[in-house]
């Protein structure tokens, strides 16, 4: 198997390319896409997956890296030796490019805490960094292990990278009988049999078990989409709790952006408020479904804001006494979003943009007075007069809808 990594512009984020099979379908590594966490993180799209990402996505986010196209020519990239150096070694080499846009940050505001059932505790409390401490506790209290480190490219490096994953020998009949870990040796990963260590190579470091452990929460934690600065405790992780963190991280992210006042809201660069997009959208009061647009780094993807108040006129008769934002006005204000990304290129301004498909429209939660709408809009394919987009609608951190669509633009 072999997995390249190229470059992207500001905004393309991480993504996986399956260049074995047919039309090579892309899946974004975001939270949303979270399949499957049993001693791995797989991501999918339809019925297109991809496994075991964590250490790809690990090596990426510790050395600050946040826009990469991964390609692979099958469903997971190669193991390597367990760790994520390999990939640390061939990204050095390869060498990092600083891109002119800034990159947007989440600053953890307050605590966030999260137990499960099985007894892993993951809290992530605020830090002017980013900082991960991990108590890693094997099967009968065995290999217990504590490493805490602030996570910067030049830490990640040296002390996280190399650390092997490890499997208990109990685990690994079970695990070969699902279709997992193929391939695995002692050469990509560290046995521990007992209170016996089995591996081609000593320990790397005395804590190895517990740094792997911060490897894999960097990768998965990854998945929630930009940087975060906070100090995550971790109590026996795993996959699970790791991506439940990641999401409790978004649903927070979402909140805090929803109940942020306008005035709070920063204005130039990257943020358009609604005179701005005026400028832009030739739609007016009733159909203007678009009040301000964040996150706007890039020409492929961009953030919109709709604060949606019972003085919609919609709301009168849809429906009465049971007031929702009608479906179809979601799709508009998606369409409305891309348009704004494509009306921004050179010669366009000035023009109208026509519906010419929806697809995969899906509708999963009603919208109601007094939610704020965060539509997220990522264009798939574009010509100079034709765009085609990903949209998605959430309202507190939970998508409410999402479609494909394909708009024109035509002189007036």
């Amino acid at each position: 198997m072999t997995l390249t990594l190229h470059p992207a512009p500001p905004g393309h984020g991480r993504k996986f390319k399956r260049k074995d099979l047919p039309d090579e379908p892309t899946i974004d590594a975001r939270i949303d896409n979270v399949k499957t966490v049993e001693r791995s993180t797989t991501l999918g799209e339809g019925n297109v997956k991809v496994h075991t990402v964590e250490h790809v996505l690990s090596a990426l986010a510790g050395l600050g890296i946040d826009n990469a196209m991964i390609e692979m020519d099958a469903n997971e990239p190669p193991i390597g030796d367990g760790s994520a150096q390999p990939y640390v070694e061939l990204i050095k080499k390869a060498g990092i490019a600083e891109q002119q846009t800034p990159r947007p940050e989440y600053i953890v505001s307050e605590t966030i805490h999260l137990e499960s059932k099985s007894g892993s505790l993951m809290i992530i409390v605020p830090d002017p960094g980013f900082r991960v401490s991990c108590t890693q506790v094997g099967p009968e209290g065995r290999f217990t292990q504590f490493y805490s480190a602030e996570i910067t490219p030049e830490i990640y490096e040296k002390e996280i990278a190399p650390a092997r994953t490890f499997v208990f020998y109990e685990d690994v009949k079970p695990l070969m009988d699902k279709g997992l870990i193929r391939g695995g040796s002692l050469e990509n990963a560290v046995v521990v049999r007992g209170d016996s260590v089995l591996s081609k190579e000593p320990l790397r470091f005395r804590e190895e078990f517990a740094r792997h452990k911060v490897l894999d929460i960097v990768g998965d934690l990854s998945l929630f989409g930009r940087p975060i600065r906070g100090h995550v405790i971790a109590v026996k992780p795993g996959h699970g709790p790791n991506t439940d963190l990641a999401r409790l991280v978004a649903k927070q992210c979402a909140r805090t952006m929803a109940l942020m006042p306008p005035s709070m809201t920063p204005k130039g660069g990257d943020v358009l408020d609604v005179n701005d997009v005026m400028k832009l959208l030739p739609h007016r009061y009733p159909f203007l479904l678009v009040d301000r647009l964040l996150g706007l780094d890039s020409d492929m993807r961009c953030t919109g804001v709709k604060s949606v108040t019972i003085n919609e006129p919609y709301f009168q008769g849809h429906f009465p006494g049971h007031p929702i934002m009608p479906g179809v006005l979601q799709l508009e204000s998606m369409a409305q979003v891309g348009s704004i990304l494509l009306l921004r290129q050179p010669g366009n301004a000035g023009k109208i943009g026509f519906f010419m498909s929806a697809d995969s429209v899906k509708f999963r939660k009603p919208v109601v007075p007094g939610d704020t709408l965060f539509i997220d809009v990522e264009v798939t394919q574009r010509k100079r007069l034709i765009l085609k987009v990903k949209g998605r609608c959430t309202v507190n951190g939970e998508v409410v809808s999402e479609a494909e669509l394909m708009f024109g633009l035509v002189d007036k």
